[in-house]
């Protein structure tokens, strides 16, 4: 059972920058792919960011490609989302999922592992 654990988010103002970190433990976390997601208040939870098992496949939704940027540290059992130029429709509650499989998927129910979430705000 692999657990996951994100952190990072806050409040910001618009322009302004997050790393989020997801931690995680209980598996080989170099095996597994894993993907940031999104769900804004209202709104069906999305695709963010997706990073294969060794980090040399990466997915970006269209809404964030060159701005955000997803990766890995495999030693440190962690995959990071970094986001630049935030924009008030970036707020949202962040998840980062798990997959065990060597490449990049892109839909919800592939996923298998959860995490809590981290809340972002980005004020205009």
């Amino acid at each position: 059972q692999v657990q996951l654990i994100e952190s990072g988010g806050g409040l910001v103002q618009a322009g302004d920058s997050l790393r989020l970190s997801c931690a995680a433990s209980g598996g080989i976390f170099g095996v597994y792919a894993m993907g940031w997601f999104r769900q804004a208040p209202g709104k069906e939870r999305e695709l963010v960011a997706a990073i294969s098992w060794r980090g040399v496949s990466t997915y970006y939704a269209d809404s964030v490609k060159g701005r955000f940027t997803i990766s890995r540290n495999n030693a440190k059992n962690t995959v990071y989302l970094q986001m630049n130029s935030l924009k008030p429709d970036d707020t949202a509650v962040y998840y980062c999922a798990a997959v065990r499989t060597t490449g990049v998927l892109t839909t919800e129910g592939d996923y298998d592992y959860w995490g809590q979430g981290t809340q972002v705000t980005v004020s205009s």
